[in-house]
């Protein structure tokens, strides 16, 4: 019989029933119901803090922070000239919005485009973005198109 999504099954053995906890002695888990006798965790609604080791100072606290995060960071939509090359045809003008709208960048980074020279490019494209690589820019000018920074 060929196994399909239709009739997949676990191995034996490998799922259980849910064990029922103070159903008597005849269960193995009666009266306490494997909590022990008293204290916070033998009662109803107990669920600790996360991270909280009895009172100990928890790891998260007794290790230092480091490094801190930059509020300024500018964090760049990279498109390689090999995406332009299979996208645009030869004489186009390659805007952030025509970017946008071939899928290589998406909205929320079309103010931040960086083009990255991965890649041959063969075609003569009129490329506008936020900044070029050096490589970029040279195959670029090479294939008789141009890099025009915003």
């Amino acid at each position: 019989m060929a196994i399909g999504l239709n009739n997949l099954n676990a191995p034996g053995g490998a799922t259980h029933r849910k064990k029922r906890v103070g159903r008597g002695p005849g269960s193995g888990r009666g009266k306490t119901s494997a909590r022990g006798n008293k204290g916070q965790k033998s009662r109803s609604g107990y669920s600790s803090k996360r991270g909280f080791e009895g009172g100990q100072m928890p790891l998260h606290r007794r290790l230092p922070k480091r490094g801190f995060t930059n509020i300024f960071r500018r964090v760049w939509a990279e498109v390689n000239l090999v995406d332009l090359e299979l996208l645009f045809e030869a004489g186009a003008e390659v805007t952030p919005e025509a970017l946008q709208a071939a899928g290589l960048v998406r909205q929320s980074r079309i103010g931040s485009i960086v083009i990255l020279g991965e890649g041959e490019l063969k075609k003569s494209l009129k490329i506008t973005a936020h900044r070029f690589s050096a490589k970029a820019k040279e195959k670029i000018e090479a294939a008789g198109g141009t890099a025009q920074v915003i």
